[in-house]
C-alpha cells in the first residue's frame, strides 16, 4: 500500500502506480503526455515527456501531509513561453562552457552564446526542449518507473556525434526519487546530463528558503569570474561563506554567497559506479529532509538568485529570489576544455551510466 493526496492533502492509502494523461499539444502538433508516478511510501511525481520536466513533486510531512515541494506550472502553454529550466533534463551539456567553444580531436566546435560569452544548459534547444519517448518500466520490486528515450543527431546545437540516451525516473517505496542515465555515441563528444528541479520543502508557493538548512559534503569548489565562466581553479571552502560542511541556515549564508548564486562543488568520490552522498537539505517547519547522493563529480547548488518576480507559479504566486535552490548533480561542465580537470568526454561505442537519488523523509 502507498500513501497518496487525499482530502485536505492527508496521505490516504493506494497502491503503488503509474497513470497517465494529455498535457497539450506542442506548435508541431505532436502530443505532450503527463506521467504520475506514487510510490509505497507516499511519495508521488508527475512528468511530462516534453523535456522530462518534472511538473509536481509531492512528499509528506512529519503529520502526514502532502505538499508539491518543486517549482513550475500547470500548463504546458506556460512551459513553452519560457522558463528557467523548472525541473527539466537539462543538457547534451548541463553548466557552462567557456566561451562557447571547446577543441576535440583537431577541430574547434562553436556553440551558441546563450549566457554572457558563454553556453550554457545545452543551447538554444537543449534535452529540456525536446520531446522524448516514454514507456513504462516493470520493477521486480513494484516500483513505478519511467524511461525516457531521446536521439540527439549529430550536430545538434553544434555538438558533434549522435547520442542515445535514456532516462528513467524510478519512485521507491521508501520515497526516493532515482534517476538512471544511460547514453551512448557514435563519435566523441562532450556529455553531462543534469537534473534541474527548484526545491522548496515547505511547499512551492510559501516563499523564500531562508529557513532551509542545507548540508553539502564537499571541500572545494571551483573558481568563477564575474560572468559565472569556470576557471578550472580548485578553491577550499575552509573559513568562506559557502562552506557547508556543517549544516547551515541558508537565511544566514546567502546573502555572502558571491552574486547570492552558489558555487559548483568539487565531490568526494569514491569509485565511479558508487553512490555518495553529496548534500542534505532540511525544512524545520514541516519537518521535511532531502538527502541527495549521486555518481556524478559535481554538484552545483543554483539559489534562484535571478527570479524577480516575473514567472507566476503554479499556485498563482510569483516566485522570487530565493524561492526555491537547486542540487544540479553533473559532471564539470568545461571539462571538454580541460578533461585533465574532470573528462566528460562521451566516447564512441562506450557507454556512460549515472545514477542520482533525491530520498525524502522527515526528522
Amino acid at each position: 500500500m502507498i500513501a497518496a493526496a487525499g482530502e485536505y492533502g492527508k496521505m490516504s492509502a493506494m497502491s503503488p502506480s503509474l497513470i497517465s494523461h494529455s498535457f497539450g499539444w506542442l506548435p508541431t502538433g505532436e502530443l505532450v503526455t503527463a506521467y504520475t508516478l506514487t510510490g509505497e511510501g507516499g511519495l508521488s511525481l508527475q512528468a511530462m515527456n516534453y523535456g522530462g520536466i518534472v511538473t509536481h513533486l509531492r512528499a509528506p510531512d512529519r503529520e502526514g501531509r502532502l505538499d508539491d515541494i518543486v517549482l513550475g506550472f500547470d500548463r504546458l502553454e506556460d512551459y513553452l513561453a519560457g522558463h528557467p529550466y523548472f525541473g527539466a533534463i537539462v543538457g547534451r551539456v548541463a553548466g557552462r562552457i567557456t566561451g562557447a567553444r571547446f577543441m576535440l580531436e583537431g577541430r574547434t566546435y562553436n556553440l551558441a552564446r546563450n549566457n554572457g560569452p558563454n553556453h550554457v544548459h545545452g543551447g538554444l534547444v537543449g534535452f529540456d526542449k525536446r520531446l522524448w519517448a516514454a514507456q513504462s518500466v516493470t520493477r521486480p520490486d513494484g516500483a513505478p518507473s519511467l524511461r525516457l528515450v531521446y536521439r540527439s543527431p549529430d550536430g545538434e546545437e553544434g555538438y558533434p556525434g549522435a547520442i542515445d540516451v535514456t532516462v528513467t525516473y524510478t519512485v521507491t517505496a521508501d520515497n526516493a526519487f532515482i534517476i538512471e542515465t544511460e547514453a551512448i555515441a557514435d563519435r566523441a563528444t562532450p556529455f553531462s546530463l543534469t537534473h534541474h528541479s527548484y526545491f522548496n520543502l515547505a511547499g512551492e508557493s510559501t516563499g523564500s528558503i531562508e529557513d532551509h538548512e542545507l548540508q553539502i559534503h564537499a571541500d572545494e569548489t571551483v573558481a568563477v569570474d564575474e560572468n559565472l565562466t569556470l576557471l578550472g581553479k580548485r578553491v577550499p571552502v575552509a573559513g568562506q561563506p559557502n562552506d557547508f560542511r556543517r549544516s547551515r541556515r541558508l537565511g544566514d549564508t546567502l546573502p555572502s554567497l558571491y552574486q547570492q548564486h552558489g558555487d559548483l562543488y568539487l565531490i568526494r568520490k569514491k569509485e565511479p559506479s558508487v553512490l555518495v552522498p553529496v548534500a542534505r537539505l532540511t525544512e524545520p517547519r514541516t519537518g521535511r529532509a532531502l538527502d541527495v547522493g549521486t555518481t556524478e563529480s559535481c554538484l552545483q547548488l543554483y539559489t534562484a538568485s535571478a527570479f524577480d518576480g516575473s514567472v507566476i507559479g503554479k499556485s498563482g504566486k510569483p516566485y522570487r529570489a530565493h524561492a526555491a535552490l537547486c542540487l544540479e548533480c553533473q559532471g564539470y561542465p568545461d571539462g571538454a576544455n580541460n578533461p585533465a580537470f574532470d573528462n566528460i568526454l562521451l566516447q564512441p561505442g562506450q557507454p556512460i551510466r549515472h545514477t542520482t537519488a533525491y530520498s525524502f523523509s522527515i526528522f
